[in-house]
């Protein structure tokens, strides 16, 4: 792999690779694949998709918030979280990973979350790219199998050989998400560049509004996204 960055290989303060939850976590979910770097990217990827349940109210606006492990610990994340923790894994076994951003238009939304936002842009939506076979592959392990059941959402799969993004419809055939811009991939997690966008995208007050509603939480969950109404 001579000619991947070695920036893909290493651990940084938030995609903490070294640290020994995360190896321990990406040992167990590969002990029974063997050697193939695909299979456990696949190992891997299946373990934060479900293992991990997505969560939009996750505290947002400071890098430890996306610290791999701190994702692991909390056992909830919103996508980019889900994203940093899967190149942590990736990377602790040997696979190059980076994580990748677009703004996505997301027509299956609960009305509380609507309210809380204002809007159904997730700006900044993050997924993971792993080095595999030659080529990056991505994938996209933001929504557990439970929360997808719930809104009736196929399970986004990943075979490790082809890329995996969210499904354009539901199972009712409703528009489920649209890619509307891409913001390139980093190495690392760029959170100064996504709190700047939702700012810009969200406004400055209402971000700041969010931010205070999770300091005065003192870590509490602010909102159960899992007892919400579906709007479709």
């Amino acid at each position: 792999m001579s000619d991947v960055d070695k920036q893909y290989f290493t651990p940084t303060a938030i995609i903490d690779s070294d640290n020994p939850k995360i190896i321990d976590f990406a040992m167990d979910k590969i002990e029974s694949v063997g050697d193939d770097p695909i299979a456990k990217a696949v190992a891997l990827y299946y373990a934060v998709r479900d293992d991990i349940w997505y969560d939009p109210y996750s505290p947002f606006y400071l890098p430890r918030h996306y610290r791999a492990s701190n994702v692991l610990e909390r056992g909830r994340g919103y996508c980019v979280g889900k994203a940093s923790l899967l190149c942590a894994v990736g990377r602790a076994c040997g696979i190059p990973t980076r994580v990748g951003f677009t703004t996505v238009r997301n027509h299956l939304v609960t009305k509380e979350y609507l309210e809380f936002s204002g809007s159904d842009l997730f700006v900044y939506h993050g997924f993971s790219e792993l080095y595999l076979n030659g080529k990056w592959v991505k994938a996209t392990p933001a929504f557990n199998v439970e929360l997808c059941q719930k809104h009736r959402v196929p399970p986004l799969e990943f075979n490790g050989l082809e890329d995996s993004v969210f499904h354009a419809y539901d199972l009712d055939n409703q528009k489920f998400m649209q890619y509307l811009a891409d913001h390139g991939t980093y190495a690392d997690i760029p959170v100064d560049k996504i709190l700047a966008a939702w700012e810009e995208a969200y406004g400055k007050e209402k971000v700041q509004s969010w931010i205070a509603l999770h300091q005065q939480s003192k870590g509490k969950p602010v909102r159960d996204f899992y007892k919400e109404e579906i709007v479709k």
